[in-house]
């Protein structure tokens, strides 16, 4: 974590569904959507603790559902 408590910081999601924190004052990168969430650095986190409960990127979840619903 930062040692700089007063940086807002915002929640991006990617197209593989992984969530990342930003520093909120810039641009949103290429390939990253924001979540909707802004707030301290650790607010940020919870956020992303509550809301990223699968690792795995969005394509290996798809492949590993499809691999199922064929058995």
């Amino acid at each position: 974590m930062s040692e700089d408590n007063t940086l807002a910081w915002k929640v991006l999601i990617n197209g593989e569904e992984q969530y990342a924190l930003f520093p909120a004052p810039l641009s949103t990168p290429g390939g990253w959507r924001e979540a909707g969430f802004t707030g301290s650095e650790e607010a940020c986190a919870a956020y992303v603790d509550t809301h990223w409960t699968d690792m795995r990127p969005r394509s290996l979840r798809e492949a590993m559902d499809g691999v199922e619903n064929a058995a």
